[in-house]
């Protein structure tokens, strides 16, 4: 994997915050007649090429797509890989992320009984070693799913009204984003998936509502440093308009 960067970027236009859904590993593993589970394992340097790229490039903050809540429905010896595999990657991983001066955050319910306790432990220790850290953040999303995240805001906005904290009228697009999981997070510019599926799978669905889209026909293993700048090139050369009109004379009838 290369060293630097080589792909050319505007660096003066770098989005703040990249999510990217790590898809293909095992369709590469079955490419080579190895099982999924090598295909997961040779996600992990990749994703330690992409982290350095990142800070290369000056990027504020890095989601992940680790683990979702429908993974749990996955092969059984494949669902135990990764919880182990999660767990020593934070063990040998952490000092490292640590010495780049990157903070770690996971999202997602991290206290579900099927998460491994030693999993548990090396995710807290991961967080607090990392918590005073401020060149990046870096997001796991961790058995997560963007419907679960929604679902669990409201039961909490539901306990705040019933506990007088909070009155219904009160309630708006930014009190939901109060009860998110890392309510401080910027909503992402970038979201990237690789493999070449185009669909969204349940990530970030409140926080990515008018992110900008990239689909590489990459699988994850074969992603680095620079696709990550070939998926920020196309990115900045989109027009984000947040819903409105590119200029008044193109303005089509109101709806």
């Amino acid at each position: 994997m290369p060293d630097k960067i080589t792909v050319e970027v505007d660096r003066s236009a770098v989005p703040r915050h990249v999510a990217i859904i790590m898809d293909g590993n095992g369709r590469w593993a079955n490419a080579r007649g190895l099982h999924r589970t090598q295909g997961h394992a040779r996600g992990e340097p990749v994703l330690f090429d992409v982290v350095e790229g990142a800070l290369e490039l000056g990027i504020e903050w890095l989601t992940v797509f680790t683990f979702s809540t429908e993974n749990w429905d996955r092969d059984e010896h494949e669902v135990a890989f990764l919880m182990q595999f999660n767990a020593d990657l934070l063990e040998r991983r952490r000092d490292e992320l640590n010495d780049l001066g990157v903070r770690v955050l996971f999202m997602g319910d991290i206290e579900d009984d099927r998460v491994p306790e030693v999993l548990r432990e090396r995710i807290q220790a991961a967080e607090e070693l990392t918590a005073s850290n401020t060149t990046m953040t870096m997001v796991f999303a961790f058995n997560y799913g963007g419907r679960a995240e929604i679902a669990d805001a409201v039961r909490r906005i539901a306990r705040s009204v019933l506990a007088g904290e909070l009155a219904p009228g009160e309630i708006d697009a930014d009190t939901v984003q109060a009860y998110l999981y890392i309510p401080e997070m910027p909503e992402p510019d970038l979201v990237i998936r690789t493999s070449g599926e185009q669909r969204t799978s349940n990530f970030l669905l409140w926080e990515a509502a008018y992110s900008e889209y990239v689909f590489t026909p990459v699988l994850w293993p074969d992603f680095n440093r620079d696709e990550l700048a070939r998926c920020i090139a196309e990115y900045q050369e989109r027009d984000r308009r947040y819903g409105g009109a590119i200029d008044g004379s193109l303005r089509g009838p109101s709806l």
